[in-house]
């Protein structure tokens, strides 16, 4: 199984597309964009060459450097709640799959981080700094109001992401009413709180993507190690779901969803120099330090 990825190389100025094929980086021909976002732009038109790609007939890349997979997508939409021993550690009500699920915003241009990047948050220390893994789905193109049987024609891949969350910012206790007690923009939205790879996965090659092992680490301690079976609303009803409410472009992420094992409940929180992994089946790894900015 291989994916798309973006990599930038030394002495050579922005990033190329290429496949990461195992662990090695290769080059797509030159003919292809150089861009995720260029290549999703038109992802039916380069269909047949995408199925037919034998990655060892690539050259491999030396010293390539993995960036952001996809730069600058228009949106990146989050699922809430979504797995059932989640929300049971976090004490909220058992989920109602029969109810619309819950979505928000992260900024694209400034919330997504690279696979390997630093990931530095303004005083760690007091955000209460937690770890989600969650499969990322990346949309193919332009498409509304999807019915749930229409929508693995739209989903070009899939990727790994962290939704980090600063517990410590969401209440507002003073808030002047019950709708703004929680700030979603401090907990969700700062700075490199969505870092994503190390590549997109074909959807092809994912096959189903209710049946994927998810595992995070933090300092070679497991702390998250679930499958997307365990979702309360599955990936295909999300997409749709979101559909409904937004039109959805090439290149939009929606993540699905954490399971249980995220530190909140036990107060088990990031600090400066910590290593989070986060692993999905077939999608592969990405490494993230933690810094205090």
């Amino acid at each position: 199984m291989w994916s798309l990825v973006q990599y930038e190389t030394p002495g050579l100025p922005g990033h190329r597309l290429g496949v990461l094929d195992k662990d090695t980086v290769r080059a797509l021909p030159s003919d292809w964009p150089h861009d995720m976002l260029a290549l999703l732009d038109s992802w039916h038109a380069w269909q047949d060459k995408l199925r037919s790609l034998e990655p060892v007939e690539l050259d491999g890349v030396a010293d390539a450097r993995l960036v952001l997979p996809i730069t600058h997508p228009r949106k990146v939409i989050c699922a809430g709640a979504n797995f059932y021993d989640h929300a049971a550690e976090m004490g909220t009500a058992r989920p109602d799959p029969a109810e619309s699920p819950f979505f928000f915003l992260k900024p694209p241009t400034t919330a997504l981080t690279g696979p390997y990047d630093t990931v530095r948050v303004r005083d760690i220390e007091g955000a209460g700094l937690d770890w989600e893994i969650e499969l990322a789905v990346v949309i193919a193109d332009r498409c509304a109001d999807l019915a749930v049987d229409e929508v693995d024609a739209h989903v070009a891949g899939y990727t790994v992401s962290n939704d980090l969350s600063a517990r410590l910012r969401f209440p507002r206790p003073n808030a002047v009413l019950a709708p703004f007690a929680f700030d979603w923009l401090k907990h969700k939205a700062f700075d490199q709180s969505c870092p994503i790879g190390p590549g997109i996965t074909p959807a092809w090659q994912v096959g189903d993507p209710g049946d994927l092992s998810l595992r995070l680490s933090v300092n070679g301690v497991v702390k998250q190690d679930s499958s997307t079976r365990d979702m309360v609303v599955d990936v295909r009803r999300l997409v749709s779901e979101v559909s409904h409410t937004l039109t959805l472009e090439p290149g939009d992420l929606i993540l699905t969803g954490t399971p249980a094992g995220v530190g909140m409940p036990r107060k088990d929180f990031l600090h400066n120099g910590d290593v989070v992994e986060a692993e999905i089946e077939g999608l592969g790894r990405i490494i993230n330090t933690l810094e205090s900015a």
